[in-house]
């Protein structure tokens, strides 16, 4: 059996997933066998996994630092939003249920079994597993049948460290807060803390680690400074989605509500010619961008309905009659079509909504998600593209015949007349350095040369070794327990 040691959060989104993705690089370079794990998690950015499920974008980039292809073990339990008080919940990789949020807390102890089945072979096959927890154990509203921070640490026997977040202020309070509402059981699992995004001088913070040790008796593993290439890797949470000044090249993206697997935003980010424009509601699309792209959503009827709210609608037409370029990637393909029917009340009740008519296709959903690592060949190019689908729904219509991928051997995606527009399900064609280039000559993107895919792989050896250089390593390992 291998050893275990969970990292948790003094709050969300205080660096837990990139602290156990560095540390994972860390520990495959120094000849550790590691995987990650996460028992529940909750984001509508997901990956394709080897084994035909899905799981959490965090895990996939976590197993990648570890030398790992993504499986469903890794993130057994994933809770997908699909409106503000309901999710699509995901259990070993596949849609379980839909469940409203008091619905899930009801019921929620009884995906303990799954989750320790699936960390159980995890530890049966590698020297050492990373747990990372979610949200917060300090949330002890929640703690009643959890299975995602203390829940699974108690029946898992494993022990803690914390992660606080100085960059957002109060980190004392957060640390020694969450010390004083734990329980007693609870409160022994923790051994160690970590603050996170520190900047400036970490020597100025000296008295606040030796305070917080002295209220909590937990040890002090180190001050984490702020990680400026965090940007470079694949984020999960829309709070990580934010607009990249730098190229004179505009590509602007409506920030829908539910916006799923933006993940093919990243290697555009990266690009020095693109200004890549992440426009938030309530402001229009620019009049001076040469590509909106619709990225995927968890819930396309709603966030269609959304973008017209906004007036976006408007503003898209307005875009393509000035001779402007449109993509539209899986609910974006979906969107751009004359019409979307959900005869079945997939995302609502049944019946149809006008999309935006862009593109002469037609898309019917069902319940039947596809799920598929696929290979593609761009035909305007002739570049090659790996990706995944991921989606609910098969579109078809006139413009099909214009497919401008060949996807598995068949042709794919939809084309208008035009040639301006343009629909598909292939997630990830930007990392593919070619197609990327070529997609961007053609809106007058010079060309820089990047390798979208070495640069992760760069940026987590770099992480890794900022995380031996501000944090004890060994000891970390040390506190690390037999499963």
């Amino acid at each position: 059996m291998s050893k275990i040691l969970m990292i948790q959060g003094a709050g969300s989104n205080v660096g837990k997933s990139m602290i156990v993705a560095g540390l994972a690089r860390a520990c495959r370079k120094r000849g550790i066998a590691v995987a990650p794990f996460k028992p529940q998690n909750m984001s509508n950015n997901a990956a394709v996994t080897v084994d035909g499920g899905e799981i959490g974008r965090a895990q996939a980039l976590q197993a990648r630092a570890a030398g790992l292809e993504p499986v469903i073990d890794m993130n057994p339990v994933l809770l997908k939003p699909e409106t503000d008080t309901g999710a699509q919940v995901i259990v070993h990789g596949r849609r379980h249920a839909t469940l409203s949020a008091r619905d899930y807390t009801r019921v929620k102890d009884t995906l303990m079994q799954p989750v320790m089945d699936s960390f159980r072979r995890l530890a049966k096959r590698f020297e050492l597993v990373l747990i990372e927890g979610a949200g917060s154990p300090a949330e002890t509203n929640l703690r009643r049948g959890d299975i995602a921070n203390m829940g699974f640490a108690q029946a898992a026997d494993c022990p803690v460290v914390l992660v606080g977040d100085i960059d957002r202020g109060g980190v004392i309070a957060q640390m020694v807060g969450t010390h004083a509402v734990l329980s007693d059981s609870d409160r022994n699992l923790v051994r160690a803390f970590i603050i996170n995004k520190f900047r400036g001088d970490p020597h100025l913070f000296s008295g606040g680690m030796k305070e917080i040790s002295q209220r909590t008796g937990w040890a002090a593993l180190g001050i984490l400074p702020w990680f400026d290439d965090a940007w470079r890797l694949p984020g999960e949470d829309v709070m990580d989605l934010a607009a990249r000044p730098g190229g004179t090249v505009r590509i602007a993206v409506p920030q829908l509500g539910r916006l799923a697997n933006f993940d093919d935003l990243d290697p555009l980010a990266g690009e020095p010619g693109v200004r890549l424009d992440i426009v938030p509601p309530g402001r229009p699309l620019p009049g001076d961008a040469a590509l909106v792209l619709l990225a995927g959503s968890k819930s396309t009827i709603a966030d269609l309905a959304a973008l017209r709210e906004n007036g976006w609608d408007i503003d898209l037409l307005a875009h393509h009659r000035r001779g402007g370029q449109v993509l539209g990637i899986c609910a974006g393909y979906q969107m751009l079509g004359r019409q979307i029917h959900d005869p079945d009340g997939v995302e609502g009740p049944p019946g149809s909504v006008a999309g935006l008519g862009l593109l002469d296709v037609e898309t019917t959903l069902g319940r039947r998600k596809r799920l598929a690592l696929s290979n593609a060949r761009c035909l305007e190019n002739g570049e090659t593209v790996t990706g995944y689908e991921i989606h609910l729904g098969n579109t078809g219509g006139a413009d099909c015949a214009n497919g401008w991928l060949m996807l598995d051997g068949q042709l794919h995606g939809a084309r208008s007349a035009c040639g301006r527009v343009r629909g598909c399900y292939l997630h990830g064609l930007f990392a593919a350095d070619g197609f990327r280039e070529a997609f961007l000559a053609d809106l007058g993107v010079p060309a820089a040369g990047l390798h979208h895919e070495a640069t992760v792989e760069n940026t987590l050896d770099a992480l890794a070794c900022h995380l031996e250089n501000n944090l004890d390593l060994d000891a970390i390992l040390d506190l690390a327990a037999r499963a």
